[in-house]
């Protein structure tokens, strides 16, 4: 069950403060006191007696905000010219916007490009269509698909609403691997309707990413699209997110002496992310798998993938390793940890048992979803399908970018940091080897 969390907002206040010492002091403690989470702060400009500065903070709601104002309007020597919203700044006019690859400034570029000279290129993939992959842009495109029905935490807002997360999948495509991913919005919230509109547009694209689809009509729209088109089709809610999900705990293997193939895997959630991690762990060897979930349709599913059924307290009873993906902060009850046992809770922006309550009830090893971020594999996937030619996602490949992310963390970290960019090209890299392989 999804349980929709009030999201928490970013605001910078850009303050006119006396340019004495301790002033900024005094405003970073009053702040700190509201329950304000500071990030950075610069200098806009500088009078004769103040300091004009932007301070972004983290806040938990609009009236989190308004009593930081309150609090500030109290401040000697503090005065608040303006509150900024980046993130509406940010996506003002959109975040994407196609690009010419060919610069146009003679009428020979106009003649090369465009008529008549592109009808050379009209007819050899007519001849021969898999030209199309060499003389257009289809071999690097990728389409991102979402008829809006769970759109991150929010749920059922609509394809449009849902458009800001598209145009954010489309930004990482482009900037980590090169891909041009374009947003596609469907108003259909049904398996046939959805499926008819990406076949009918497939043509245009290398590859398929279905994106914030409710279960269980995102397994149906997953499965007849692969059955009836010759390019990978990847749903990355379930595959995307069990890639991090199962790079992770290749490391937590190692730290914890844990054997992934020997250990009973728990999953709390048997949606879309619950689903593809419990077929993933399968499909790399885990044998004992068991699940819990309020929905009989949910808890049938994993049958027919090779799970067990349980409820909570039993899941949690036998489960070396537990893996939530639910929605409903303070699920998992602390009484319930067992000495030594992994915690993976991963619902945003508040997890089903905060990492240090389920330390202190004895868990070898505890983390939240902060850092499980499935942008850390989708860019590399897509990009390494593409290099292959491949015409599906196979078990192999996934497996193949779990392990490739797994073995570019460093030091103490779980997985790396999802802006570098070798990690996107290992896990490139991979996926093309594995669909040879």
């Amino acid at each position: 069950m999804l349980v929709k969390q009030e999201q928490k907002i970013i605001r910078i206040l850009r303050l006119k403060v006396t340019d004495k010492p301790g002033y900024l002091g005094k405003v970073a403690t009053l702040l700190g006191d509201a329950g304000a989470n500071i990030g950075e702060i610069s200098i806009i400009s500088q009078g004769p007696d103040f300091i004009i500065r932007e301070i972004s903070l983290q806040l938990d709601s609009e009236e989190h905000l308004r009593n930081v104002q309150k609090a500030l309007a109290s401040l000697e020597g503090v005065e608040i010219n303006s509150i900024l919203d980046p993130v509406q700044q940010v996506h003002e006019g959109g975040k994407i916007i196609m690009r010419s690859r060919v610069p146009l400034k003679t009428l020979g570029d106009m003649r090369r490009i465009y008529t008549p000279g592109v009808a050379q290129i009209c007819r050899l993939i007519e001849k021969d269509i898999t030209l199309s992959r060499k003389y257009t842009g289809i071999g690097n495109s990728v389409a991102v698909v979402t008829n809006g029905t769970a759109i991150l935490g929010l749920g059922n807002i609509g394809a449009v609403a849902g458009m800001p997360v598209m145009e954010g999948k489309s930004v990482l495509f482009n900037e980590l691997v090169g891909i041009s991913a374009v947003p596609i919005l469907v108003e259909d919230t049904t398996v046939a309707g959805v499926v008819d509109v990406v076949k009918s547009i497939a043509s245009t694209f290398g590859a398929i990413q279905l994106e914030d689809i409710a279960a269980p009509e995102c397994f149906e729209i997953e499965e007849e699209l692969q059955k009836s088109l010759p390019i990978p089709v990847l749903h990355d809610d379930q595959h995307g997110t069990a890639v991090v999900v199962l790079a992770a705990l290749i490391n937590i293997a190692v730290k914890t002496r844990i054997k992934l193939s020997e250990a009973t895997i728990g999953i709390i959630g048997l949606g879309a992310a619950g689903t593809g991690i419990a077929k993933l762990l399968k499909a790399y060897g885990v044998r004992s798998i068991i699940g819990y979930d309020i929905r009989e349709e949910a808890m049938a599913r994993l049958e027919i993938n090779g799970g067990k059924r349980n409820d909570l307290a039993g899941l949690m009873e036998n489960s070396d390793i537990v893996v939530a993906t639910t929605g409903r902060p303070g699920l998992i009850n602390p009484n319930l940890i067992r000495v030594g046992q992994v915690i993976l809770a991963l619902s945003n922006p508040d997890p089903e048992i905060h990492p240090d309550t389920a330390l202190s009830m004895g868990a070898s090893f505890a983390a939240d979803g902060r850092t499980i971020n499935n942008a850390l594999a989708f860019p590399g996937l897509f990009h390494g399908a593409l290099k292959a030619n491949a015409s599906r996602f196979t078990d192999r490949m996934l497996t193949a970018a779990a392990t490739a992310i797994a073995a570019q963390a460093s030091g103490d970290l779980l997985v790396p940091s999802i802006l570098d960019h070798h990690v996107h090209q290992a896990v490139s890299e991979a996926v093309e080897k594995a669909w040879f392989s």
